[in-house]
């Protein structure tokens, strides 16, 4: 698909006069030979009612068209540049972070209020982002939003179970001053990052929210570099470790997962991957303050006590 200069800009014009919502915001993408996806998700941005002011995609050495896919949509639409790093960051789910920091480090607009992670598999409607703009602007204490993830499979809808204070890392949208607040974000080989970035959003006193009303479809099913359904099960009961899960909470949680498919298997071999990796006395790269954080969230959803609040402007880093 091309677009044409003149029509493109006239249409970007009028959108940005359009726009109610005065605060700006940048994007981060990070994307690794998604040549089958990538130009969905620029089209669902690029016919946003309110644009980015920046838009930093960046290739982590891909080996497909998505250099080139991404190169002439930038040659027609001012606000995205790709950023391409010459080699890979590893192979494990870190890698994503370290690109995603790259694109941070890599934006040259100064005058933005929010910044927004997205990942380059996801499509959503036009008015995705000034929505989101208007939840924030409701509530100033939100620093941590976005829309409810839903994958999208042969032609299904698949809604993962999640709670609705957690944003899945596809589409996180951060308040500037929570994203400064958080720091860098933390690379966890195991995954996870994105839900402890939720949980540090909270300890420097900021709400997070998913927004179940402002879907968003993910094009292909997730962590498919972890294997087939069972590894990836297995490999979510390592992850759930990695990011500190209480044990009870993760009893409870394999429990309830036993419902989903494959069914009952789902549980056990999230359980087994945990068991596994308390056994063999595993290392989590976690703070101790977020890990303890963490167990008094879990123990207040399992049993209703209310949730001690840690509250820090600078949290430590590993």
């Amino acid at each position: 698909m091309t677009l044409n200069d003149t029509s493109y800009n006239s249409e970007l014009g009028a959108r940005r006069s359009r726009a109610t919502v005065a605060s700006g915001y940048v994007l981060i993408t990070p994307v690794r030979n998604e040549e089958k996806t990538i130009g969905t998700t620029i089209r669902s941005v690029i016919r946003q009612t309110l644009p980015p002011k920046e838009w930093v995609i960046v290739s982590d050495a891909s080996t497909d068209r998505t250099d080139d896919i991404v190169t002439e949509y930038a040659s027609k639409a001012p606000f995205i540049r790709l950023l391409r790093l010459p080699q890979r960051h590893g192979h494990s789910f870190s890698s994503v972070v370290y690109a995603t920091e790259a694109g941070i480090n890599a934006i040259e607009t100064d005058h933005y209020e929010f910044i927004g992670l997205l990942d380059g598999d996801v499509a959503f409607e036009e008015t995705y982002y000034e929505a989101l703009l208007q939840r924030f602007a409701g509530d100033p204490q939100l620093g941590l939003a976005g829309g409810l993830v839903i994958d999208c499979i042969d032609g299904k809808k698949q809604r993962a179970v999640q709670s609705l204070r957690d944003v899945a890392g596809a589409v996180q949208f951060f308040r500037r001053e929570c994203f400064e607040a958080i720091g860098k974000l933390l690379p966890i080989p195991e995954g996870g990052w994105d839900a402890i970035t939720c949980v540090r959003a909270r300890m420097s006193g900021f709400n997070t929210r998913t927004f179940q009303e402002l879907e968003i479809q993910h094009l292909k099913p997730r962590n498919v570099a972890a294997g087939n359904i069972l590894k990836r099960t297995w490999q979510l009961g390592i992850r759930e470790y990695a990011v500190g899960n209480h044990p009870l909470f993760e009893l409870a949680k394999c429990f309830y997962r036993c419902v989903e498919y494959p069914y009952v298997i789902n549980g056990f071999l999230r359980l087994g991957g945990y068991v596994w990796c308390h056994l063999m006395r595993r290392k989590r790269l976690l703070p101790t303050e977020t890990i303890q954080f963490i167990h008094s969230e879990q123990l207040g959803r399992l049993f209703r006590w209310p949730v001690g609040k840690i509250t820090t402007r600078k949290l430590s880093l590993p």
